[in-house]
């Protein structure tokens, strides 16, 4: 007599199903269906799927909205111009900025030996660059390269357009 094919499963979740398990070789088709009665059914795992997604998706937006408003009050504190670049970049730009300025002051300030007047100095030449792609293009910086990023970011006699 061959190994059943279709074997009757009742789910973790209480449903029942029969599967066909033929796909799987004879001698492994009763261990797998045990396995799978420990197992919520596929419909029961697809809608714990969706509502994990829904859920990280809420935490997401959620924690990025915080950030937004951190970043955008510190940027107001410390007299931070607006950025330039569309919607999306100048958000995403400001949470850079921040983010990156605030590890270079701990960085360079709190653990290094720079002094707060040459920190004012930095801050300074931080507020002459505006393009949000030029921050969203620093946001993987190491903190203690800030200083020679916005001195090259700044400098007046570089070519504007790409000579080659």
């Amino acid at each position: 007599m061959a190994v059943k094919t279709i074997w009757p499963i009742s789910h973790s979740c209480g449903h029942h199903d029969d599967r066909d398990l033929s796909a799987r070789p004879a001698d492994r088709r009763a261990g797998f269906a045990e396995w799978l009665a420990t197992q919520p059914c596929t419909a029961c795992w697809k809608a714990a799927q969706t509502d994990s997604e829904q859920d990280k998706a809420a935490w997401l937006a959620a924690k990025r909205a915080e950030e937004q408003a951190e970043s955008e009050a510190w940027s107001q504190q410390y007299r931070m111009p607006p950025l330039d670049g569309t919607d999306r970049a100048v958000a995403w730009a400001v949470r850079c900025r921040h983010q990156l300025l605030a590890a270079a002051f701990a960085d360079q300030v709190l653990e290094g030996e720079t002094t707060e007047t040459q920190w004012e100095e930095i801050e300074e030449t931080a507020r002459t660059v505006t393009r949000a792609g030029w921050w969203i293009d620093q946001r993987a910086s190491e903190p203690g390269d800030l200083y020679e990023l916005l001195q090259a970011a700044t400098e007046s006699d570089r070519p504007t357009e790409n000579p080659y």
